[in-house]
């Protein structure tokens, strides 16, 4: 069967992984309320075409950071990409380069970043980070990536706590023996102790105690830029622009963490109010088409990414499958462009975009 859409290569994925990978990829917190309107979200909001406008030539190129993208859309960081397919990470490395965009490699990878950088020396990077209770952790992964030409870190500020999932509980979700938080390896090599472990490290090692002051701790142990993922008010939107961070991702951990947060893409507009243009403004959660991208990017969102609909692609045909799920959502993007006016990222703004009246 050929693959059309990302929900082909969903229902693919929920075929042929494991029950507990699937239900792992696809947890929400608590009753998944949040999970679900990120998509929902989507289809409350309308266009608004313009026509007659000549897009017999279109370009989807953006920058995101200084750097050129081949589109609006990379890869969110998620975990254990193993789990989906043998060559994990790596595979993921090589299809994000092979499309030039960006890829945001999470800390809770089953390739380590040396591996990573190997598969796609040529590749745009960033790294997503958590701050752990024992900072010495932190501080030695910031500097392995700095060295190895990742150009960004991404700072998750939205677990201090790992939120509630209900079917992760029940299946006793835990990495197979073969697998391993592979940035950490030989870190946690002691038993886990009395708390036990929680996806792949022992239980309690992320730091709840984390604040603002800790970006100027980071801006003190690196040069890269520094994005916060995890944001969804306007207050917050300020203060990371006061505290002198290059970017937001507004995210809500794809539903994962407060179930009865706003939808990513409902809380976008009063963040890019807020920052005015200051600092870049990205989006993840719920994107599935390219009529969503376009949404997005109408709203200030200066990129989107993704991140369920690239382990579907992986656990589809490893690379292949990637490449294929962000080829056909640039097709879709360069369509609802087209057909919406636009002949160019620059041409998409707010005048696209009208909220139903429901």
């Amino acid at each position: 069967m050929a693959m059309v859409c990302l929900t082909d290569f969903e229902e693919y994925a929920k075929e042929h992984l494991s029950k507990a990978t699937w239900d792992y990829y696809a947890a929400g917190a608590d009753e998944c309320c949040t999970r679900d309107d990120n998509l929902l979200a989507y289809k409350r909001i309308r266009l608004r075409p313009r026509i007659l406008r000549d897009v017999s030539v279109s370009d989807t190129r953006t920058t995101v950071q200084g750097t050129e993208i081949s589109f609006p859309v990379g890869i969110a960081p998620t975990a254990f990409h193993c789990l989906a397919w043998h060559e994990g990470e790596m595979a993921t490395a090589r299809a994000t380069e092979a499309v030039n965009t960006c890829y945001i490699t999470s800390t809770y990878s089953t390739c380590s970043v040396e591996e990573i950088a190997a598969a796609a020396p040529n590749g745009y990077r960033w790294f997503q980070l958590y701050v752990y209770r024992d900072r010495k952790l932190s501080e030695s992964i910031i500097h392995r990536v700095e060295a190895l030409g990742y150009k960004a870190l991404v700072l998750t500020v939205d677990v201090p706590y790992t939120g509630k999932r209900r079917n992760d509980i029940r299946n006793q979700f835990k990495l197979p023996p073969h697998l391993k938080v592979k940035n950490f390896d030989g870190v946690f090599q002691e038993a886990a102790g009395p708390a036990g472990e929680e996806y792949g490290v022992p239980a309690n090692t992320l730091d709840p105690s984390i604040s603002w002051k800790d970006v100027y701790w980071l801006q003190s142990l690196t040069r890269l830029p520094i994005i916060i993922k995890g944001i969804l008010t306007k207050e917050d939107a300020e203060l990371a622009v006061e505290h002198g961070v290059q970017g937001i991702i507004v995210s809500n951990h794809g539903g994962r963490q407060l179930d009865g947060g706003p939808a990513t893409i409902d809380a976008l507009s009063e963040i890019v109010d807020t920052v005015q243009g200051r600092i870049e403004v990205y989006l993840d959660g719920g994107v599935r088409t390219g009529s969503d991208v376009l949404k997005a990017v109408a709203l200030g969102a200066k990129c989107v990414f993704i991140g369920r609909p690239a382990v579907w692609g992986l656990a589809y045909k490893g690379e292949e499958g990637l490449k294929e799920v962000l080829h056909i959502l640039n097709d879709e993007f360069r369509l609802s462009m087209a057909l919406s006016g636009c002949r160019n990222v620059a041409e998409i703004n707010r005048n696209l975009i009208q909220f139903s009246k429901l």
